[in-house]
């Protein structure tokens, strides 16, 4: 693990493999180790870099509140710390919130994104109320809180099927902070709608939905890649696509970089 300094915080990141870079961004409660898998497949022909961010995995917390601006701007000093100049950015749920913020401030560097289980719509009203919610339950309960969040992530037939795998993200998350989880959800919340992104720019983009996803509803989502360039890659499962259709993804993720 390798680790920068900025603005008085430890950043910490993985690096591995030779080629063009990908950069790899986890979701809320998740951290770097969420790529366990896929990054050593990707990193037979790329470069690439995990990053864990703001308030998760071994990154400290920034504030009160974690912008998805500020967590951009924590991949663009890795990047500029390696002397990176283009990338491909994948980001998982809130890691896709961040890899949009980073399109707009940055477009010149991006090659790509996939948004994995992720939107470039902002927070409705009703999900802006579920976020202040979810700060009252983890402040009132943390570990309840963490535990039924990870398992709702996961479609209701794959709860029994992958019981331990899930048990695991639980325990990852469960190493989280209070302050993080809070700082994340407040910036999630205040986040921008970034639709614009997928509209007019020309690198390559994919979104990946689940069809049981109950985080990011299938249907509600579509209409964000109508009349742009965006290719949609449908799952059958839930909103942890890489752990529910593991062996799919990773060959869509390969077939993507090929293709940049």
């Amino acid at each position: 693990m390798k680790q920068i300094i900025y603005k008085n915080t430890a950043i910490s990141y993985s690096d591995i493999g030779k080629g063009s870079t990908v950069v790899l961004l986890h979701g809320f409660l998740e951290n770097k180790t969420m790529w366990k898998d896929l990054a050593p497949n990707l990193s037979k022909k790329n470069r690439v870099l995990s990053i864990d961010l703001l308030g998760h995995g071994e990154t400290e917390c920034l504030g009160y509140v974690h912008s998805m601006e500020e967590n951009a701007e924590i991949v663009k000093a890795i990047l500029s710390r390696l002397r990176i100049r283009k990338a491909v950015i994948i980001g998982h749920s809130m890691g896709g919130y961040v890899a949009l913020a980073f399109a707009e401030l940055y477009p010149k560097i991006v090659k790509g994104i996939v948004l994995l289980n992720s939107t470039a719509k902002e927070d409705s009203e009703e999900r802006k109320m579920n976020r202040d919610r979810a700060v009252k339950a983890v402040k009132q309960n943390y570990i309840n809180f963490v535990r039924i969040s990870i398992a709702n992530l996961f479609s209701e037939n794959n709860r029994d099927r992958l019981e331990n795998e899930i048990e695991k993200v639980k325990l990852a998350a469960l190493k989280t902070p209070l302050q993080g989880i809070v700082a994340s959800l407040e910036g999630m919340k205040i986040r921008k709608d970034r639709q614009f992104i997928l509209k007019e720019t020309d690198f390559k983009k994919m979104l990946i939905l689940g069809k049981k996803d109950s985080v990011l509803i299938y249907d509600e989502n579509l209409s964000q890649i109508e009349n742009t360039n965006t290719e949609l890659i449908s799952f059958p499962d839930g909103h942890m696509s890489h752990i529910e259709n593991k062996e799919e993804l990773e060959k869509v993720m390969v077939s993507f970089l090929k293709g940049i």
